[in-house]
C-alpha cells in the first residue's frame, strides 16, 4: 500500500501540474492506523475552558507541517498550503477503504469497494478519529486567533459515495483503494475499465509502475512513526 502512495507522492512532487490541485498530500497507512489507535487517548482526555489540551496522536504536528511522511517530503501546511489530504484506512485488518478529507468544505468521502463490508454504524466508529482530530489539530497548530476561529472545533461530516464508485471481489481492495486515490487526485473519472474483472490486470500494473518508477521502494517503505505505534509487529 504504502510503496504505491509513495509512487503518487513522487509523481506529485516531480509533475503537479498532472494532478487537479497544487494543494493536496498523499499520506500512508501508519497515519490512519495511528490515529485510529490514538483516539481512545484524545476522547477520555478533559479538555481546558477553550476545548483544547487534549492529547494528540504523537506525530500530529509534524503532520500537519508536511515534515512526514519523510518520503517526498513536502513541508505543506495543512489549511494553508494543503486543502486536500487523501488516505488508505486499513478495517479490522480485513479491508482497505480510501478516504478523501476535504478541509475547506469541511467534509470526508469515503470510497469503499465492498460497500456491503463495513456496516454504517462500522463506518461511523472508523471515521471518528478523522472528523474530531483534524479540525482540532488545525485549531490546536492555528497562529492566529482569527484561523482559530475560521477552522472551528466542530467535527466534520462524512458520507461514502456510493454512485459511480467501483466495486471490487474480495482480496482486490487494496488496489482498488489505491485507484481511487489516484483517480480522483489526478482529476479523472473511474475508468469503465475498472471493475471486478480487471482486479489482477491493476494489480500488475501498479506493481510495474512501482518498480519502473520507483525500484528502491522496499528501501522507501515509510517508517514515520514507527516508534509509537508497534506497526510492523
Amino acid at each position: 500500500m504504502d510503496a504505491f502512495i509513495n509512487l503518487l507522492r513522487q509523481r506529485y512532487q516531480n509533475h503537479p501540474e498532472h494532478f487537479r490541485s497544487d494543494k493536496m498530500c498523499f499520506l500512508d497507512h501508519i497515519f490512519s492506523r495511528q490515529w485510529r489507535a490514538s483516539n481512545p487517548d484524545f476522547k477520555s482526555d478533559t479538555p481546558d475552558a477553550n476545548g483544547l489540551g487534549r492529547r494528540l496522536p504523537r506525530g500530529a504536528w509534524n503532520y500537519h507541517a508536511g515534515v512526514i511522511p519523510s518520503f517526498c517530503q513536502s513541508k505543506k501546511v495543512w489549511g494553508v498550503d494543503v486543502d486536500d489530504i487523501y488516505a488508505p484506512v486499513n478495517f479490522k485488518n480485513q479491508h482497505w477503504i480510501a478516504i478523501w478529507i476535504s478541509i475547506p468544505t469541511r467534509h470526508i468521502v469515503v470510497w469503499d469497494n465492498i460497500v456491503s463490508h463495513i456496516s454504517p454504524e462500522e463506518l461511523d466508529e472508523v471515521m471518528e478519529p478523522f472528523v474530531t482530530m483534524v479540525p482540532y489539530l488545525l485549531v490546536e497548530c492555528a497562529l492566529s486567533d482569527e484561523q482559530k476561529v475560521q477552522y472551528t472545533l466542530e467535527p466534520y461530516t462524512h458520507a461514502r459515495q456510493t454512485v459511480g464508485v467501483p466495486q471490487c471481489r474480495a482480496g482486490d481492495c487494496g488496489p482498488f483503494t489505491l485507484k481511487y486515490i489516484e483517480c480522483h487526485a489526478l482529476g479523472i473519472e473511474f475508468p469503465s475499465a475498472f471493475d471486478k474483472k480487471h482486479g489482477k490486470t491493476i494489480r500488475e500494473k501498479m506493481a510495474l509502475d512501482i518498480f519502473r518508477e520507483l525500484p528502491m521502494c522496499h528501501e522507501w517503505e515509510n517508517e514515520d512513526n514507527d516508534e509509537n505505534l508497534a506497526t510492523y509487529d
